[in-house]
């Protein structure tokens, strides 16, 4: 059975592994390095997976999925170093959207 989290929930969860370590987060600069790290793995995947580039057969099998979970842990990680709520973020980004590119694209 799959498991459905809220933002809130996502957070938390990551505070509750992070906080049982005596490191805690990492710096701001730190996190996006790590972030980036990420990406640049998804990166990688969606290429072998949607690309041109077919994967070495000493690499080991990850999945797009894979790679979209890592981000999303290190996402939540940075937003809580930083004491920034995903929800709220998103929301405004949401509304940014909603109202900036409404007519930005052909409707169906």
């Amino acid at each position: 059975m799959e498991q459905s989290y809220t933002t809130k929930e996502i957070q938390e969860r990551v505070d509750d592994y992070i906080s049982q370590f005596k490191e805690g987060y990492f710096s701001p600069l730190a996190m996006i390095a790590r972030l980036t790290e990420e990406v640049g793995e998804l990166a990688r995947e969606v290429n072998h997976h949607y690309g041109e580039k077919p994967k070495k057969s000493t690499e080991r099998e990850k999945t797009v999925e894979e790679e979209i979970g890592d981000c999303l842990f290190v996402l939540a990680s940075f937003a809580n170093s930083l004491n920034i709520d995903l929800s709220a973020t998103f929301e405004q980004s949401m509304s940014k959207f909603e109202t900036r590119d409404k007519d930005r694209w052909t409707k169906k």
